[in-house]
């Protein structure tokens, strides 16, 4: 199981400046790769490739973008833009995101959205692949093909959790990224649909990249009472909190990853016995300590 990070979000004038710090010390200290959301601060792809493309020896991942404002052409030229900027070390991640962003802030339906992802997915996919897509759908149109550099074999993600969402992630994708989705859910759920739904369309074993809050520490009740407060929406957002409730947690405190170096060993290797590919750790503390605690696993 490879081990990556997610990068923090740096605000103010000096943001990518920090960012690249960030890379630099990741790639520097071994870990494989390194994870940035995509929410309402800087746009994932356009920073990692101005803070990434100085830094060799790392993936670089987004964890993830949202499908619904960008047609997939848009998308795929942009992420192949980056890929190329980074030499090949992308990893694009894509999402649906919410109810509660695309409709309630960009104002655009989200009527079924596994219907939505299965159109994106045949667009995106070829497209990333260097192929000429001409495609009708319900809710999506192309006919276009690119001359972007990068095309290849840069993994394409979903963020996928419902069993139609995972089938999607195994058939037409190269796996998934998992937010606030603990072991007992990979072993049981995740990894079962999404691997078979892999089998089934003949491609290689998918990648099951699982994001978790990660803290080294003597005192847990702390830190969970701190991992509450910090991740508390994600209790709230319905895909997860489905996931939550297949996990048998009362809410984020209960999945993040939390004890001293030998609980947290434990903890992570059982993700590695679950069926997880890559381990991407989300510090919620600014010690040193867990910092540190992750360096030896590497």
């Amino acid at each position: 199981m490879r081990i990556g990070l997610l990068l923090d979000e740096p605000k103010g004038p000096d943001a990518l400046g920090r960012l690249r710090e960030q890379i630099a010390r990741a790639a520097g200290d071994g870990f494989t790769s390194a994870w940035m959301s995509n929410i309402f601060g800087l746009d994932a792809l356009t920073a990692l490739a101005v803070a990434g493309s100085g830094v060799p020896g790392i993936e670089l991942g987004t964890g993830v973008v949202p499908t619904y404002p960008r047609h997939p052409a848009v998308l795929a030229q942009q992420a192949l833009t980056v890929n190329a900027a980074l030499d090949g070390r992308l990893a694009l991640g894509v999402g649906l995101s919410h109810q509660i962003v695309i409709e309630g802030m960009y104002g655009y339906s989200f009527e079924r959205p596994a219907r939505h992802m299965r159109e994106y997915l045949s667009v995106l996919v070829p497209l990333v692949r260097g192929e000429h897509v001409a495609f009708e759908g319900e809710t999506l149109k192309a006919q276009i093909g690119l001359t972007t550099p990068g095309t290849g074999d840069m993994p394409v993600l979903i963020a996928a959790l419902a069993p139609r969402m995972l089938k999607l992630a195994g058939e037409l994708a190269d796996g998934t990224v998992l937010w606030m989705t603990g072991p007992k859910t990979v072993t049981e759920h995740v990894a079962p649909a999404v691997t078979e739904a892999a089998r089934a369309a003949g491609r290689p074993a998918p990648r099951i990249v699982c994001t978790l809050p990660v803290c080294v520490t003597d005192d847990v009740e702390a830190a969970r009472e701190r991992a509450g407060e910090v991740f508390k929406i994600y209790g709230q957002l319905p895909s997860y909190r489905a996931m939550l409730d297949r996990e048998g947690a009362a809410g984020p405190a209960d999945v993040a990853i939390v004890g001293d170096e030998d609980a947290v060993s434990a903890q992570i290797e059982a993700l590695a016995e679950a069926g997880v590919t890559d381990f991407v750790a989300a510090r919620f503390t600014s010690d040193s300590r867990t910092r540190d605690f992750l360096g030896t696993l590497l």
